[in-house]
């Protein structure tokens, strides 16, 4: 049975984040809609004698969900409102803000492919576009991107590669490193969140996007969550941190691979105060430290004061592991 606790919390809009909260790392999920309208009549609202459209009774109406596109929610026919329901939405609203800010470190998005239909035997969502994604719909993904967000704004994996155009992806970060922190500022990389070795028919996302002469994400845009060794390794989710978690997290590292670990999991961290993967995040080395709490206030209905947070208002620090003696963290991100 779900803890649905994991629902009970919400966050700001994404300038608020990146402005007040000091995040530089967001999460979205994408869930595909070929079609259009999909998602626009949701089980809850039917369910509370709410209606859908223009004139209806629902908590909130917005016209982009009837049309053809990547949507953003968290759970299919429950949890249905965001701070965007539009991918593109999501994206407009990250480029006012880096555009006004464009010193910022790169901001690394996190895309989540959803293909949940938990209501699906109870009347709601169970259509087969909800639940498994081609590579014509891993495309559209890379379509939204692009027309968006212009190449200049942008880490692709054919960037990071560059001139190497010999070596794949994984060799290329590993002898030659990522780009200058100066050669990036102001701009976006993303990454899928989907296990790299999960082939269901609903998640084979890692062997689809890289198919058909794309080992190495060739003319793709996202970075995917791969295995160290595979040709399009460079970023990998090693989402716990304690035990020997910790150590292997440094070893990926030192070797040159981005890491995304957890400071916490919903939402037994809350309930359990539980500090290990918390504590254990930070000297891990790990680039991205992900949370679903990075502002005090938010975990004060279990009675609790915390956030993940890095001292002195700031947004990045220099690498533990990885970052050379010269490094200050004042210089990683000038105001303005």
């Amino acid at each position: 049975m779900p803890n649905y606790e994991n629902l009970y919390y919400s966050h700001s809009s994404f300038a608020d984040q990146l402005a007040h909260q000091f995040v530089r790392s967001v999460e979205i999920d994408l869930h595909s809609d070929t079609k259009g309208g999909l998602y626009a009549d949701p089980l809850i609202w039917r369910l509370s004698n709410l209606t859908a459209g223009a004139n209806g009774t629902a908590p909130w109406y917005d016209p982009k969900m009837y049309e053809p596109g990547l949507k953003v929610f968290h759970v299919t026919d429950m949890d249905m409102n965001s701070i965007c329901h539009t991918f593109i939405e999501c994206l407009q609203q990250l480029k006012v803000w880096s555009d006004a800010h464009s010193t910022h470190v790169p901001i690394l998005v996190d895309l989540e492919l959803k293909c949940d239909a938990p209501a699906c035997g109870h009347g709601g969502v169970c259509a087969e576009e909800a639940t498994s994604w081609s590579l014509d719909r891993l495309l559209e993904v890379d379509r939204e991107i692009k027309s968006t967000l212009p190449a200049h704004k942008l880490i692709t994996p054919d960037d990071v590669r560059g001139r190497h155009t010999n070596l794949t992806l994984e060799e290329t970060i590993l002898t030659h490193g990522w780009p200058k922190l100066n050669d990036v500022r102001g701009k976006f990389m993303f990454y899928f969140d989907n296990d790299p070795e999960d082939t269901s028919p609903c998640t084979r996302i890692r062997s689809l996007y890289r198919s058909e002469g794309h080992e190495s994400l060739q003319d793709r845009v996202v970075f995917t969550n791969s295995i160290e060794g595979d040709s399009d390794a460079a970023f990998l989710k090693y989402n716990d941190p304690t035990g020997t978690g910790q150590a292997e997290i440094q070893r990926l590292v030192r070797k040159g691979y981005i890491v995304r670990t957890r400071a916490d999991t919903p939402i037994d961290t809350i309930l359990n105060k539980d500090l290990s993967m918390y504590r254990a995040s930070w000297p891990s080395g790990a680039q991205i430290v992900s949370t679903d709490w990075p502002a005090y206030g938010m975990a004060a209905r279990y009675d609790w004061d915390y956030a993940v947070q890095l001292p002195n208002r700031a947004v990045a620090r220099c690498n533990p592991i990885s970052a050379p003696e010269h490094c200050s963290d004042e210089l990683l991100e000038p105001s303005g």
